[in-house]
């Protein structure tokens, strides 16, 4: 990066100090203008510490093409972001903070320290010291009418600037008390920029079930009283579309909430599951609750003899199931179906959940949806507006967790920040 004194008297404005804005402000300074990163909330990187509170996943291991697929609909493009960063690429950008990483057992990576902080701390660091400028508590107001950028500063005063670029990184809507909440798209709208509605990705689901011959939401209270907040595993999770005929196939594991599931198995497949209830008004899933085992083998141990003991108990020692997988088949089997072994044996290899809607936005670990990337050219700036840039959440394309979220966002902040230096030094 270069020295703290600008080589041009560009000024580059970024708004948004997640990982994204970072991103872009590090490779404009580096381009040599002048940076200034405003951010409405005290600190930068809120999100991103909380994300990595219980060990920051910072990207993937897997093989190029595999990660690539992650992006769904959205591949092509967001490969585009992962030719300037992939995941070698940023763990050899954290080896240049001095943080060193490992390869878990599922291929996700982490700071040896399993941290965000120190991370963040180094990164902040490089960059004050290389002459990028931060102004906390500045909201973002939009443009004045004489083409300024309007902030409102902690004690509403305002504060009018007029960069040379702008790079805006916003984020979406979820965790919006950590500074991500949506202000900013009725701002763009109102320039002419399309934007896709945001909806929650990485996300839990509520449920309903029959109960006493009818629909109800969400599960028994005796069952959410008792395992609410626990994990599942090991299960595996089934899905059909009705409507398009995609399928999802994984084994993993997830939590049970108060009102439904949520948890690393369930985001994987969440953006599958949010359009069939959007299209079909529910997502049919259906656990195997025993991945490892095969049907003929769970058939023939729920119908062995069992002598004077229970059902219950016999079911505990001849296939494990117990706990929580037990709660779960009462709560899909009224008191006779329970009793049919071989409807019994068929649930406990294929047990049915109904799945009525998605969390709100707000809970959400990200969102879908944003600034359409039709409205972007090659560089990431937007059509409708020369000059101004966007990077990471804000844009329109999703992914599941375990670090592929945080690297494309990262991505996506390099593109924008070379991009918008280039465009700026062309002036």
């Amino acid at each position: 990066m270069s020295s703290s004194s600008p080589s041009t008297n560009k000024h580059a404005l970024v708004i948004g100090g997640g990982p994204a804005g970072l991103m872009a402000a590090e490779r404009l300074r580096a381009a040599g203008l002048a940076v200034e990163v405003c951010d409405a909330m005290p600190s930068v990187g809120r999100k991103f510490l909380l994300a990595g509170k219980g060990g920051l996943n910072l990207t993937h291991a897997e093989d190029k093409a595999d990660f690539i697929q992650r992006y769904a609909e959205r591949s092509p493009e967001v490969a585009h972001w992962l030719d300037r960063l992939d995941a070698e690429g940023l763990r050899a950008w954290a080896a240049g903070l001095g943080v060193d990483t490992f390869v878990g057992s599922s291929g996700r990576v982490f700071p040896s320290s399993m941290k965000a902080a120190p991370l963040l701390r180094a990164w902040l660091h490089r960059l004050r010291e290389a002459g990028v400028r931060f102004s906390m508590r500045q909201r973002w107001l939009g443009w004045a009418a004489d083409g300024q950028l309007k902030f409102a500063g902690e004690q509403g005063q305002e504060r009018l600037l007029k960069p040379d670029v702008l790079v805006l990184a916003l984020g979406g809507a979820s965790w919006p008390q950590l500074g991500s909440n949506g202000a900013w798209l009725p701002l763009l709208a109102a320039r002419g920029v399309s934007i896709a509605p945001l909806q929650a990705a990485n996300c839990g689901f509520d449920l309903g079930l029959r109960r006493a011959g009818a629909e109800a939401m969400g599960w028994s209270p005796m069952f959410a009283d008792k395992f609410a907040g626990l994990p599942i595993k090991p299960v595996a999770l089934h899905f059909a579309s009705a409507k398009t005929g995609r399928q999802f196939a994984r084994q993993g594991e997830f939590v049970v909430t108060a009102s439904g599931i949520e948890g690393s198995l369930v985001y994987a497949a969440a953006h599958l599951l949010r359009e069939e209830i959007k299209d079909q008004g529910e997502a049919l899933i259906h656990l195997d609750l025993l991945p490892d085992r095969s049907e003929d083998f769970v058939a023939a141990e729920v119908a062995r003899p069992r002598g004077p003991r229970s059902l219950s108990t016999h079911l505990k020692s001849r296939l494990g199931i117990e706990g929580l997988k037990a709660g779960l088949l009462h709560e899909v089997l009224s008191k006779e179906e329970y009793k049919d072994e071989a409807l019994l044996a068929r649930t406990l290899k294929r047990l049915p959940l109904r799945l009525k809607a998605a969390r709100p936005v707000a809970e959400a670990i990200s969102t879908a949806g944003g600034v359409r990337l039709e409205e972007l050219d090659a560089g990431l700036m937007l059509k409708a507006l020369p000059g101004v840039f966007c990077a990471g959440e804000m844009l329109d394309w999703e992914a599941p967790t375990g670090g592929y979220l945080l690297t494309a966002s990262m991505a996506s902040g390099v593109l924008a920040g070379e991009g918008a230096a280039r465009w700026a030094l062309a002036q």
